[in-house]
């Protein structure tokens, strides 16, 4: 249950023949100077362009890697991330991280967009696409994926000038390919959702249950 990317060379292709066309990708930049962290003595190194949820106190750090186009990040999002939330992050348990980890154009743009949007709202947003992908995602054969995404940028808030404006910045484009790209070299990480988590590398196997037994056994050490 999990997408492969496209070789990252492919995408910053993609991303030129788009903005010819009028919509490659991306949004306002965004420091990527480490954050002190209670975390910080794990395998991952948090930045000021993690997006966050819980508290840094957690004895557990759990980064997803995710695509918006992704159908299985939309099911964890949907189906497994309000167990997560409920039981594991909201109970001081689990600090949270999301980056996304591109899989096409369609993902930095949306990422882009994102990053347009003020930082309480990043989480609606991606929640927003998941939930939403017939009407924007390439995936599913959207004939146009732009004025799908204005479509979302609209609901969000985003005017239709201010969607074109932020997936048009080709420095934020290449800092979202640069997250994947670390992912790759880092973790070794090659599908999504990919989860690291204490420094640990999972594959999501779609199963609530697997999860919630894992995270509560790094509880118990």
């Amino acid at each position: 249950m999990t997408r492969k990317p496209l070789i990252f060379g492919l995408i910053v292709v993609a991303l030129i023949v788009l903005g010819a066309a009028a919509w490659y990708v991306t949004s306002s930049s965004s420091s990527d100077s480490a954050v002190p962290d209670s975390n910080a003595s794990q395998a991952v190194t948090l930045t000021a362009w993690d997006r966050r949820m819980g508290s840094p106190k957690a004895p557990i750090l759990m980064v997803e890697y995710a695509a918006p186009q992704c159908p299985h990040c939309a099911h964890f999002d949907q189906e497994i991330f309000p167990l997560l939330k409920k039981q594991f992050i909201d109970t001081g348990k689990v600090y949270y991280v999301l980056r996304v980890f591109p899989l096409g154009p369609a993902d930095v743009a949306a990422e882009a967009m994102a990053r347009c949007l003020p930082e309480d709202n990043y989480f609606q947003f991606l929640d927003l696409l998941w939930r939403n992908q017939i009407k924007w995602d390439p995936e599913y054969r959207v004939a146009d994926v732009h004025a799908g995404l204005v479509a979302m940028g609209r609901i969000a808030g985003l005017s239709a000038e201010k969607v074109d404006s932020c997936i048009a910045d080709q420095a934020q484009a290449q800092r979202i390919t640069q997250v994947g790209q670390d992912a790759t070299t880092k973790y070794a990480i090659n599908s999504v959702p990919t989860f690291v988590v204490n420094g640990e590398v999972r594959q999501f196997t779609g199963e609530w249950n697997e999860l919630q037994a894992y995270l509560n056994g790094l509880l118990k050490k």
